[in-house]
């Protein structure tokens, strides 16, 4: 069976969209400890409860993706 790999673009395009959940998991995380309204924070503990498996998939994908050089 032919193994299914991305393109050179789409692979970019997965590096930028993983850089982007982890710069927004981060500053949700740090915000976690200055907010002081109940709902926002829980807000911000569910962004990061749900980025962290999103940014597993992406790392997953991009296990699949060429190495570019």
């Amino acid at each position: 069976m032919e193994q299914q790999t991305f393109a050179p673009a789409e692979t970019m395009q997965l590096h930028e969209l993983l850089n982007f959940k982890t710069i927004c998991m981060t500053t949700s995380k740090m915000m976690e400890g200055v907010v002081f309204d109940q709902e926002l924070k829980a807000l911000l503990e569910k962004d990061v409860r749900l980025s962290i498996p999103a940014i597993n998939d992406l790392q997953g994908l991009l296990g699949k993706a060429p190495k570019l050089r």
